[in-house]
């Protein structure tokens, strides 16, 4: 006997994307149908294109550095930078999400604004024109700690939970369960990635069976996600971590040699 299952497929015929575009249109002009409970995933490139987020940039490590916030890890590799840092959307990422990849010479790619912001009016958009309650979650590509590969994630949500809360209830053998809280967002986002793929020009797919996940236009989009420094316990690269704690440790020592000295010439 079967249990539960999803169906997801990728939406083809969308052209290329550009700025001022209405993705509303884009996506319904491919013909589909929607239905209750659908769940849009959606790269965010082609949202940043519709939103004309190019920037003109000879150096694509610029555009990075304006997007930092704050410097995780550094590392050069065959003569290569790679930056893992911490962006104005408070993600951790490489290159800050900037994207030089199918862009026009000397023009680089941000993120959207306000990734849910643009996730909610797309879905707006969507139930308005189809009628249908439908959640959208824009996806991006994201490496992970201590795992090799790119996976896609959720940095933006509309009319989705992000979070499948399960602390409270009992697992099978009847034990409470305290801390089980799996990302559906993310999950959905890369079961998706396997049918849009990375250069097929399918950049937006259909998840059906989870409408249990699809919900008022309210309901907190994926910046919930995003763990706050204070409680990320990996917040500097090995490397930076040491070197900080050399230079705090160096600068305490420092001070207490001085305050030594000061007592010594007060006596």
């Amino acid at each position: 006997m079967n249990g539960p299952a999803i169906s997801v497929f990728a939406l083809t015929g969308i052209a290329e994307v550009r700025p001022g575009d209405d993705l509303v249109r884009l996506i319904l002009d491919t013909g589909v149908e929607l239905a209750h409970g659908d769940i849009l995933v959606v790269t965010s490139k082609i949202v940043s294109k519709a939103e004309g987020r190019y920037v003109q940039a000879a150096d694509r490590e610029e555009a990075i550095t304006a997007e930092t916030v704050r410097l995780v890890a550094s590392r050069t590799f065959d003569g290569h930078t790679m930056r893992i840092v911490e962006n104005r959307l408070g993600m951790v990422a490489a290159a800050a999400g900037v994207d030089a990849s199918n862009t026009p010479d000397g023009w680089v790619l941000l993120l959207p604004v306000d990734p849910d912001a643009s996730a909610r009016a797309l879905a707006a958009g969507l139930r308005a024109e189809t009628g249908a309650e439908v959640g959208v979650i824009l996806s991006d590509t994201l490496g992970r700690p201590w795992r090799e590969g790119q996976t896609d994630v959720a940095i933006g949500g509309g009319g989705v939970h992000m979070i499948s809360d399960l602390r409270g209830t009992t697992d099978q053998a009847g034990k409470t369960l305290s801390v089980t809280t799996p990302c559906v967002a993310d999950e959905l986002a890369a079961a998706s990635d396997l049918v849009k793929g990375k250069a097929s020009g399918n950049p937006v797919a259909v998840v059906r069976g989870r409408g249990d996940l699809v919900g008022p236009l309210t309901l907190p989009g994926a910046s919930s996600i995003v763990r706050p420094s204070e409680r990320d316990l990996f917040w500097l690269g090995t490397a930076e971590a040491l070197d900080q704690g050399y230079r705090d440790g160096y600068a305490a020592a420092s001070r207490e040699h001085v305050s030594e000295h000061e007592q010594k010439d007060a006596t």
